[in-house]
């Protein structure tokens, strides 16, 4: 799948490697920076979804999308878990659900740019969640930078690859490519977030937070971890 990410926050917690470790399914292990887990909520808009070489199509390669994540090695291997993907279109939805055995949910979602500033709402109506929702308004400020290695902005934004499970409980990996994150620094005001109350995790504090305008990216079906 080739895709295009808009206006994307990076929305990082601290929170408890035990509690994740919960969490996780067979196979995976926390990945943690200096001993500390990290879960994130991230809002986007994505244009151009469609199968790699193929044209987009109208009404279905355009949506908001938002996700909450947290970050896991199998074999050695760092990458993304996604505790849940949020979109607002339902044929995508089923469709990644099918093809990447990833938890994608259905939402009634509006991401508008006005200004500087994004404004973003996001309801889940997927009859397999619980309401989760997301009410905020976020921007960029600062110059634009690369992550460097060895930071803890890398080690949350350069990930390569996500996992995924079946429902017979086998462990999937699929690869993702795009270009190093360009990001700036960002600002975030949270009027409402529900998007972790199933998981049972109290976001607390203030977030780190990260802003990239764009990011071109490619995802390849997943495939079993061999062990």
């Amino acid at each position: 799948m080739a895709q295009t990410w808009h206006d994307l926050l990076f929305a990082h917690w601290e929170v408890s490697v035990e509690k994740m470790h919960k969490l996780l399914p067979r196979g995976l292990e926390i990945d943690t920076f200096e001993s500390r887990a990290w879960i994130g909520v991230v809002p986007f808009r994505m244009s151009g979804v469609r199968l790699r070489g193929t044209p987009a199509v109208p009404g279905l390669s355009a949506f908001p999308e938002l996700n909450v994540r947290t970050y896991v090695t199998a074999g050695g291997k760092p990458g993304v878990w996604f505790f849940s993907l949020d979109a607002a279109n339902r044929i995508a939805v089923e469709v990644a659900r099918a093809l990447f055995h990833l938890p994608y949910f259905s939402a009634r979602m509006r991401s508008e740019a006005g200004g500087d500033e994004i404004r973003y709402v996001s309801r889940r109506a997927d009859r397999r969640g619980s309401g989760e929702s997301l009410q905020m308004k976020y921007g960029a400020g600062g110059k634009y930078v690369n992550a460097k290695p060895g930071t803890l902005e890398y080690f949350l934004t350069e990930r390569y690859c996500l996992y995924a499970e079946r429902p017979d409980k086998t462990l999937l990996r699929g690869e993702i490519h795009h270009a190093p994150w360009t990001l700036q620094t960002a600002r975030a005001e949270f009027g409402e977030n529900t998007m972790t109350k199933a998981l049972g995790i109290e976001l607390r504090g203030e977030p780190m937070l990260q802003f990239s305008k764009l990011q071109e990216v490619v995802v390849w079906a997943p495939k079993a971890v061999r062990t």
